[in-house]
């Protein structure tokens, strides 16, 4: 069988652990010359660690592949530009970026730092951005390339004690949509995959009711080696059609997201007022309101 990613070179960050792990492995397996970057920090972004990416690396070489360790931070523009610069010095190209880095510091929001805000932000959006940012020199320069961004139902429905992820990763959908649409004409592609998988990050969720415990022992059942074949698809030929979309993997399902479209108008010949609209505007769009729901009202069904 042809291999999906034949000599193609590959970046995925936060690849160290859980599902950046899984990614890099098979993308190694189905033939890329993958970059392995990660700083080998904490789940809260603390410490550093060379180990993670050079332990993913051996294991890539020892199965045939190839790889090189990347330690370098995604949340500061100049050390995201060197992950790039470590693809074209060693394989001397780059055809597809992973934006998996991550890094969580739950609080509900009015007891919320603005440095954990601002960590999470740099980290998620902006380490999307900055190393997306470089890559897009190389493929506007050779008219190809692929980005894999990761989103989360926390910013596309909604969870509790999450304000800085969810406002990352909601700006990470339009980061995506905006590359699609500006390089699309380059032969460049960007699509958005939002992840149901039990890692070290997904560890950190409260569990002290009964129904928290719940929710994680159905989370823990989806392994993160299921979010990898997606992605590796999505990086190869075969997606050449396939751009500013967003999907969800949940064990064995593969879901497309919808987007923000218009449901419903009113219209008054005259003009509003706020009286106008109290008494008939809003009213009339009560009915299509989407209510406060959260990830785990939305997907109540077990994992399959």
């Amino acid at each position: 069988m042809t291999k999906s990613l034949q000599d193609k070179v590959i970046i995925v960050t936060g690849a160290g652990r859980g599902i950046g792990r899984e990614i890099a492995l098979l993308c190694a397996a189905e033939g890329a010359k993958v970059v392995v970057n990660d700083p080998g920090v904490a789940a809260d972004g603390a410490g550093s660690s060379a180990a993670p990416a050079e332990e993913v690396v051996e294991e890539i070489k020892k199965r045939g592949g190839t790889g090189v360790a990347n330690f370098e931070s995604v949340a500061e523009a100049i050390p995201a530009s060197k992950i790039v610069k470590t693809a074209t010095d060693h394989f001397g190209r780059l055809d597809g970026v992973v934006n998996n880095a991550g890094i969580l510091r739950d609080m509900i929001f009015h007891k919320m730092s603005v440095e954990a805000f601002e960590a999470v932000i740099k980290v998620h959006l902006m380490g999307s951005f900055y190393v997306s940012h470089a890559a897009a020199r190389l493929y506007r320069e050779q008219e190809s390339g692929s980005f894999v961004h990761f989103t989360s139902t926390s910013g596309l429905i909604g969870n509790f004690g999450q304000a800085n992820y969810a406002a990352a990763k909601l700006g990470i959908v339009g980061l995506s949509k905006s590359i699609a649409l500006d390089m699309g004409r380059f032969n460049v592609r960007s699509n958005c995959v939002s992840p149901f998988a039990w890692t070290r990050m997904i560890g950190t969720i409260p569990t002290e009711t009964e129904a928290e415990k719940a929710r994680v022992a159905k989370i823990q059942q989806m392994g993160p080696e299921k979010i990898a074949p997606l992605c590796a698809y999505l990086l190869s030929d075969a997606a050449k059609d396939v751009t500013g979309q967003i999907f969800g993997v949940r064990m064995n399902e593969i879901f497309l997201f919808s987007q923000n479209r218009p449901l419903r108008s009113v219209q008054r010949s005259e003009g509003w007022t706020p009286q106008t609209i109290a008494e008939h505007g809003m009213p009339a769009l009560a009915g299509s309101f989407y209510k406060l729901d959260r990830s785990a009202d939305i997907f109540t069904w077990d994992p399959i």
